[in-house]
């Protein structure tokens, strides 16, 4: 992999980024009934991990003389609180497949710091996706 594919993949991570915080605030404000603030609570706080992803992301893209994207990914429809969750669970499941998938690229290109970086991203996106199951584990269809 070349420095060119490098930042167009890291790009795209930072348009996922992006999509993941207008998102969770999106959802944030749609949640309704009785555990909306539950909800509230639970996707707004992701926005500070969202956020430092993408901060990172850009710089690193920066770093390697790219320019980083300002387009977002499409944001999921979300009719009601489940399908926002389960939305959320798709989001946080593809971002670990595609950070394991792009450490082992950046190991490869020799970017051993930006490796060890997108690895401790799978772990907290990792953790995202498994405190989303466990809140769908018992959410009656």
């Amino acid at each position: 992999m070349d420095k060119q594919e490098l930042i167009k993949k890291l790009n795209e991570d930072l348009a996922g980024e992006l999509s993941a915080i207008t998102q969770y605030i999106t959802y944030a404000a749609k949640a309704t009934g009785p555990y909306r603030p539950q909800l509230t609570q639970f996707f707004l706080e992701e926005v500070v991990d969202e956020q430092g992803h993408a901060t990172f992301l850009a710089n690193k893209i920066v770093a390697l003389g790219g320019e980083p994207t300002t387009e977002a990914r499409p944001v999921p429809k979300a009719q009601n609180n489940r399908e926002m969750v389960e939305a959320v669970l798709e989001a946080e499941r593809r971002a670990v497949e595609d950070y394991t998938r792009r450490a082992r690229e950046a190991d490869e290109f020799g970017d051993k710091g930006l490796a060890v970086q997108l690895e401790d991203m799978v772990r907290d996106e990792s953790g995202h996706a498994e405190e989303t199951e466990r809140i769908l584990r018992d959410w009656p269809l």
